[in-house]
C-alpha cells in the first residue's frame, strides 16, 4: 500500500498527505509517551557555540527516571552527540537503558555534531537547512555514537529545534530510524530560517512506508478553538490568549501551566485523539540549566506538573506506551486500513 509520497517519503515540514494518517486498532486504546531531549547544557540566550558541550545535568537523570517509572512511564531519552560522547553521561544513559528504565533515541544538534563543515549560525542550527549529505552525515554520526556508547540501537529521532527540511526523511531512514518525533504542530520557526508547522496536527502519520511520524502534542484551547488556526500577528495571539478566547498549548511542563495542559489533553481526547506526545529537556531535571527550572522551587513545580498530569491521564484511562509498541500498533492499523487482519 503506497502512502506519504511513496518510497522517497513525504516532507516532514509539510502537512501530512491525504491518506497518510494512522488508524490505530481498537485494542490500542488511548496512550501517551514522553520523549525527552537529552542534551548538553548551554545558555539559551546566547549564540550557538561548538564549545558548549557540558553534560553535568545528566547526573539528575536516574532520580528523574525513577519518578517517571513510579508513575508507570518508561521515557524515551533522545540523546545527542555530546551526551553520547561524554563517558560519564553516556554511562548513566546506558545503565538506565540496560535496566529497562528508559528507551534511547537520537536528537541532532548540528552545531555540536561532526562533521563540522558548516558555519555556526541560527539558520544552520536547523539540520534540515544543511546540504543533504551533511545532514545525513551528522545524523549518522550521532546515531552510531549513541549506539556505541549506550549499547542500544536507536530507532527514534528528533531534529534539534524541530529543524526538519526537504531531505530529512531520507536521512532519517538511512540512519535506520523507524519513528520521527520532530514535528511541532502550530509552531512557526520560519523567521529564523526553520520550518513552519502552523498547518500540522498532532495526529501520527506515515512519512514513508517504514517511517512513522508522531508529532508533539500541541492543540488550541479556548472559546474560538473550532476556528482552527492562530492569527499571524504575535500581538493578536497574545491578546486572544490573555482573554481566554484562543491559545496554543503544548504538552510540556516547560512554559505550559498545568491548568492549560490539562485543558489541552481533555480537548484532544474529546476530538478523538488516540495518542498524546509529551516532551521536556533533561537539563531541566537539575536547577539552573534551562529557563524553565532556575532553582529548587522551579524543580518542585516541574514535578507537581507531572503529578497532576499523571492523575488526569489515569482518570481518563490514558496509559503509557513505548516506541516499539507504538510502531507495532500503527502497523496493525495499516493492516486494518488495507482490509487485513490486525497483527
Amino acid at each position: 500500500m503506497e502512502r506519504a509520497g511513496g518510497e522517497a517519503g513525504a516532507r516532514l515540514d509539510r502537512p501530512a498527505p491525504a491518506g497518510a494518517r494512522v488508524r490505530f486498532p481498537d485494542s490500542f486504546g488511548r496512550r501517551f509517551a514522553i520523549f525527552a531531549d537529552a542534551e548538553e547544557e548551554f545558555d539559551w540566550s546566547q549564540p550557538f557555540s561548538r564549545e558548549a558541550v557540558a553534560t553535568t545535568a545528566v547526573a539528575a537523570l536516574p532520580e528523574g527516571t525513577r519518578r517517571l517509572n513510579a508513575a508507570g512511564v518508561v521515557p524515551t531519552y533522545l540523546a545527542d552527540y555530546p551526551i553520547a560522547n561524554d563517558p560519564r553521561s553516556a554511562a548513566i544513559v546506558a545503565e538506565l537503558a540496560a535496566a529497562g528504565a528508559c528507551d534511547v533515541g537520537v536528537q541532532l544538534h548540528p552545531w555540536v555534531t561532526p562533521p563540522f563543515d558548516e558555519v555556526v549560525s541560527a539558520r544552520n542550527s536547523f539540520a534540515g537547512n544543511l546540504p543533504p549529505a551533511l545532514e545525513a552525515a551528522k545524523l549518522r554520526a550521532t546515531t552510531e555514537r549513541v549506539a556505541e556508547a549506550t549499547g542500544v540501537r536507536p530507532i527514534v529521532y528528533r531534529a534539534g529545534r524541530y529543524g526538519v527540511g526537504p531531505s530529512s526523511v531520507a536521512a532519517i531512514r538511512a540512519a535506520g530510524h523507524r519513528l520521527d518525533v520532530s514535528v511541532r504542530p502550530l509552531f512557526d520557526y520560519s523567521a529564523e530560517g526553520g520550518p513552519d508547522f502552523r498547518a500540522a496536527t498532532p495526529d501520527p502519520w506515515w512519512a514513508a512506508e517504514d517511517l512513522l511520524e508522531a508529532p508533539l502534542g500541541v492543540t488550541l484551547v479556548g472559546a474560538l478553538r473550532r476556528w482552527g488556526r492562530l492569527p499571524h500577528s504575535a500581538a493578536a495571539r497574545a491578546l486572544l490568549a490573555r482573554t481566554g478566547l484562543l491559545a496554543r498549548v503544548a504538552l510540556t511542563p516547560e512554559g505550559t501551566p498545568i491548568a492549560a495542559a490539562c485543558a489541552a489533553v481533555q480537548a484532544m481526547l474529546a476530538d478523538g485523539a488516540r495518542f498524546l506526545s509529551f516532551s521536556f529537556h533533561t537539563p531541566s531535571l537539575a536547577p539552573g540549566h534551562t529557563p524553565y527550572v532556575r532553582d529548587a522551587a522551579g524543580l518542585a513545580r516541574f514535578w507537581r506538573w507531572w503529578d497532576a498530569m499523571f492523575d488526569l491521564l489515569a482518570r481518563e484511562g490514558v496509559t503509557a506506551v513505548r516506541p516499539d509498541e507504538l510502531i507495532a500498533a500503527a502497523e496493525a492499523g495499516r493492516d486494518l486500513s488495507a482490509g487485513g487482519t490486525p497483527r
